[in-house]
């Protein structure tokens, strides 16, 4: 089985909201300013002010540390809509640390924030179904998901793609998102490549992916070399 790298960005977007006291405040490290600023926003209503206050509680920023508090401000933002609050939400359970680890809550609110297109969501909500953890296991479903976050933009998702395609046999998929990868460099992707191109009796192509992968010292990609006489294409 495949290892995903994790990608942990939680409280980090949106922070500051729109309320530009506040922000100024918390630039300069008046913390209790930038709380009393945001608390009036949030019970305003406005989930980027709530969930800069959820920060501010966790952290124990102008106000003493409250966790409760702070996962009350957050679920406010995320039942409201905001996907940032529902992200970082989601990475809180599927985490733990600050609260309890609570897959179906993580799955639940990553999915929130994935079909509202969040690349980070999408890329870790891949990574629960790959695993099976919180839900059934679903390759198919976690390849979808990675191939939504790579598009938008996700380096971890990109780099991931096409091995679990490969996986699933829907190797020209596979080989779509390996050339991406190669193209910039990803060594481990010329082998698969020269791999697939093999399979497909491809071996003009096949043997590009394969000299490059053997200049780049992969014992593997020379067995593949003999294995089919590369040389001769």
């Amino acid at each position: 089985m495949l290892k995903f790298i994790l990608m942990v960005t939680i409280l980090s977007v949106g922070l500051f909201g729109d309320t530009k006291e506040a922000h100024k405040a918390f630039t300069n490290k008046d913390y209790a300013k930038a709380f009393k600023l945001y608390e009036m926003s949030a019970k305003s209503g406005d989930t980027k002010a709530q969930n800069a206050l959820s920060y501010l509680y966790f952290n124990g920023l102008g106000v003493k540390k409250d966790t409760t508090k702070g996962l009350e401000w957050l679920e406010s933002a995320a039942s409201s809509s905001d996907v940032t609050a529902q992200y970082d939400l989601g990475m809180m359970h599927l985490v733990g640390g600050d609260i309890s680890q609570n897959s179906e809550e993580a799955l639940k609110w990553l999915s929130k924030a994935s079909e509202a297109n969040n690349p980070n969501a999408q890329y870790n909500l891949a990574l629960m179904y790959y695993r099976g953890d919180g839900t059934d296991q679903n390759i198919t479903k976690a390849a979808e998901l990675l191939e939504s976050s790579a598009l938008g933009g996700n380096k971890q998702a990109e780099q991931n793609v096409g091995l679990v395609y490969m996986q699933l046999i829907k190797l020209d998929k596979a080989a779509q998102w390996l050339e991406v990868s190669a193209a910039k460099g990803d060594e481990k992707a010329y082998y698969l490549l020269a791999e697939i191109y093999c399979s497909q009796e491809k071996f003009k192509k096949a043997k590009s992916w394969a000299k490059k992968a053997k200049d780049a010292g992969d014992e593997q990609a020379e067995l593949l070399w003999l294995k089919y006489n590369l040389e001769q294409y």
